[in-house]
């Protein structure tokens, strides 16, 4: 039997590793294939700031977005910056539906 799983790409602040492992897990464990970042720049994987890689690893993750039938924005404390709002802008634009962590205000 095949399933057909949803695809969840995660996006938000790498600062927030431990929210995106409970939040892979948890979706995992709901029947949901997940998509992550791949380095946490922000909580000391040193190698993203070398020239270059932040860019590619920004658009890497769109890429990661087109594959998704969706995206889960790790917004803790409300806190959402500059790469993930246009990730969002991004998954808006492509049809994709954007859930988060915590409600967002208007």
């Amino acid at each position: 039997m095949v399933k057909n799983y949803k695809v969840i790409t995660l996006c938000g602040s790498t600062r927030f590793k431990e929210q995106f492992f409970e939040v892979q897990k948890r979706l995992t464990l709901e029947g949901c294939i997940v998509i992550s970042v791949g380095l946490f720049g922000h909580s000391g994987d040193e190698e993203v700031w070398k020239p270059g890689t932040k860019e590619m690893l920004d658009d890497m993750h769109k890429r990661k977005i087109d594959m998704a039938d969706e995206i889960f924005v790790i917004n803790v404390g409300g806190y959402i910056g500059e790469s993930t709002r246009s990730e969002i802008t991004y998954a808006i634009n492509t049809g994709k539906k954007v859930n988060y962590l915590e409600p967002v205000n208007p």
